[in-house]
């Protein structure tokens, strides 16, 4: 991982899912895939903030056939 996050440079979950204007599962799904880097807080797995901000949202249509 590079740079050490401060607790303002995470977010939870339920945050992100809102930023981006998508659900929670499809977070989780971002970060079992890779897509997204989560720090573990107290037991809980909080995403960068910088991660939401600068992900950019996959436009619609056929995927690629390595998907």
């Amino acid at each position: 991982m590079g740079k050490k996050e401060s607790l303002e440079d995470l977010i939870s979950q339920a945050e992100a899912a809102r930023m981006r204007g998508v659900n929670r599962a499809a977070i989780r799904d971002l970060i079992r895939r890779g897509r997204l880097r989560t720090v573990t807080v107290a037991g809980r797995e909080l995403v960068i903030r910088s991660e939401i901000e600068k992900f950019e949202k996959q436009k619609p249509g056929p995927k690629s056939k390595g998907e």
